[in-house]
């Protein structure tokens, strides 16, 4: 599935292109599914960073088979993900927990390493002694949200999750949320404030962008954190330092594209994820399932906020 100009999920071309070839320190996939993320959507336009000059093949985890040793693995890269084949960092595959299918691998690795390294840059992953941490998750939902409410259940933390479907938060809160906010019905900087009495939230995981920063750092306790990682409101973040001041608050910035530089680091998040998902503590929640012929369609579903949990494309 290729983007042969910046445009937007329109211009998306399933083509016919030369086989991958691998690098010295590569191996191959047959790739059997592949998971639709927000930043997917920003790529086709040319928003995302780091992209080399179009056209390039789309898409960034995926699910299949590696071919040196016929295992089945999930995956992560940059782009090249919408293909029937791919050339894959070796570190960066991982293998699928016993029971699960190929559209559940393929909706792990970006929003379950994301919503870990939330955790992880709020300093929550060992809860804080004497009292329960609390956490508002934006677009709770979503890919990245579903999965960040697994995790917090399984750390014991107190979560609260925005979004403006009320269907979305009823199922969502089946996973373990306290408390939901329909910014549509309500604001939520306001909602924060009746829900903690005054008090405000540990941490704010937010991907809007925009105004949204700082209305988030308003959501914060004394010495609070917002985790930013995204800016789905297509929008720069708006922030003056000097909100952060009374509180003694911050703001820190998350991108997986950064952190899988770091095989460490990737490594120690992997052995926790994998010990809960094979566990069977934690597991994708798939809303769509299409073929990789739509694309476009899958796209639009995240652009309208219509997704629940994760979109999958399965290749044939």
């Amino acid at each position: 599935m290729v983007i042969p100009r910046w445009a937007g999920p329109e211009v998306l071309e399933w083509q016919d292109v030369p086989e991958p070839q691998p690098g010295p320190k590569e191996v191959l996939v047959k790739v059997t599914a592949t998971g639709v993320n927000f930043a997917d959507v920003l790529t086709a336009s040319g928003g995302y960073p780091g992209l080399p000059d179009p056209p390039i093949i789309a898409g960034r985890e995926f699910a299949g088979v590696r071919e040196d040793t016929g295992k089945r693995v999930m995956g992560y890269t940059q782009w090249g993900a919408f293909a029937q084949r791919l050339a894959a960092r070796p570190e960066l595959l991982w293998p699928v927990p016993d029971g699960w299918s190929a559209v559940e691998a393929a909706a792990f690795p970006v929003n379950y390493f994301t919503a870990y390294f939330a955790y992880w840059k709020a300093a929550l992953l060992q809860p804080p002694e004497g009292r329960i941490a609390s956490v508002l998750i934006h677009a709770v939902a979503g890919g990245v949200g579903t999965a960040a409410v697994q995790i917090g259940k399984l750390l014991g933390v107190k979560m609260y999750g925005t979004s403006s479907s009320e269907d979305k938060l009823s199922k969502v809160k089946k996973l373990g949320l306290l408390d939901t906010i329909n910014y549509k019905a309500q604001d939520y900087q306001q909602a924060v404030h009746e829900l903690t009495r005054g008090e405000g939230v540990d941490v704010v995981f937010e991907m809007l962008g925009g105004e949204h920063v700082q209305k988030s750092v308003r959501c914060l306790r004394d010495f609070g954190r917002v985790i930013t990682y995204g800016s789905a409101t297509g929008q720069p973040a708006q922030l003056d330092p000097r909100i952060l001041y009374r509180k003694g608050a911050s703001v820190h910035g998350l991108w997986l594209t950064q952190l899988s530089k770091n095989p460490q680091l990737m490594s120690d998040a992997w052995k926790r994820l994998s010990e809960w998902a094979n566990a069977d503590k934690l597991r994708p929640i798939v809303g769509h399932t299409l073929a990789i012929d739509r694309a476009t369609e899958a796209y639009r579903l995240l652009l309208e906020r219509k997704n629940f949990g994760k979109v999958v494309l399965k290749i044939e």
